[in-house]
């Protein structure tokens, strides 16, 4: 294997993304997925009024709305992540995400009847799919549709897919938290992803995770939130009460081969917390899940054990 690899950052869907590529077409094909990122951000961009997104929050009440193969795919993997968890992944929760201003400069605490009046907007089966027509429709005024919990999993996804058809060796990307790698390393080793260590600044990792073509992918409070009276609201919003979750859990990692999947399941997992979220993991396949709760606790799934290694040791221990 070419031990040379190119590595490239661009801003898009709202973070830094990372690539790494080995192979003798690297920069070609880091060009290739840079333009389907922002193809992909273009089409599912929340905030951007002519975004196919867009167009369907702003009409989809009024009408049936068309949407392109992949932002309609998209919407059903998500309404179906939306239903196995009961709502603790909703893919309607924008109206409570925009009430808090969240990902805004506009951040503040709703009341009780704002609340109460956004939480009737947020139901994933409100939301009317046609597999035929590929066409969405919303069935309440003012309900709103955001892919901002699973649209990098997807992101991730498709790099991947480019990296198996254009005869890549081995590659990584990072969309700000959401890692997929592909192929070994040139000298032959798994790739070693940090796992973030949820009460230190970011980089500061609590252990380490060796994979291969695998995606990880963490969900935690530390990532965004602002304090108010001493209290702090993070950004993991709960559907079933439009509070932040509370769920005795600082992070939730969630190990697997589709980085969509582990995108959902993460938030999905936080917002139940640590014993409803592993019953949920144990229902797929070959994904797994590494827990960091409140008061210092790590929990494993069983068959990343051997692949994982806890560095932080004197703050942290197993379950």
């Amino acid at each position: 294997m070419n031990e040379e690899y190119i590595q490239s950052e661009m801003f898009c869907m709202g973070t830094i993304i990372t690539q790494r590529i080995y192979g003798e077409n690297g920069k070609e094909v880091m060009l290739e997925v840079e333009r389907e990122m922002r193809a992909l951000e273009k089409a599912m961009n929340f905030y951007d009024t002519s975004s196919e997104i867009g167009v369907l929050n702003e009409c989809g009440f009024e009408k049936e709305i068309e949407l392109s193969k992949e932002v309609y795919d998209v919407i059903r993997s998500a309404k179906y992540f939306s239903e196995i968890s009961s709502g603790a992944f909703d893919i309607c929760l924008a109206p409570i995400i925009k009430l808090w201003g969240v990902f805004s400069d506009k951040e503040k605490i709703p009341s009780r009847r704002e609340i109460d009046t956004a939480l009737r907007l947020v139901n994933c089966r409100d939301l009317i799919l046609d597999d035929k027509s590929r066409t969405v429709r919303l069935s309440k005024k003012n309900m709103m549709v955001d892919l901002g919990g699973i649209a990098k999993g997807f992101a991730a996804d498709k790099a991947i897919e480019i990296y198996k058809t254009r005869d890549i060796k081995a590659a990584f990307i990072n969309l700000g938290g959401n890692v997929a790698v592909f192929g070994k390393k040139p000298e032959g080793d798994a790739w070693c992803i940090g796992i973030q260590n949820p009460l230190k600044e970011r980089g500061e990792i609590i252990a380490a995770l060796n994979i291969n073509n695998k995606s990880v992918v963490t969900s935690g409070n530390y990532v965004r939130y602002f304090e108010k009276n001493n209290i702090k609201y993070h950004h993991i919003m709960d559907g079933r009460t439009g509070y932040p979750a509370r769920s005795s859990l600082l992070s939730v990692t969630v190990i697997a081969e589709n980085s969509m999947l582990c995108d959902a399941l993460s938030t999905a997992a936080f917002v139940l917390g640590i014993n409803r979220g592993i019953e949920l993991i144990k229902r797929f396949i070959d994904v797994d899940a590494i827990f960091v709760t409140e008061d210092n606790k790590i929990k494993v799934t069983q068959n990343i054990t051997e692949n994982f290694y806890l560095i932080d040791r004197n703050k942290f221990s197993y379950i």
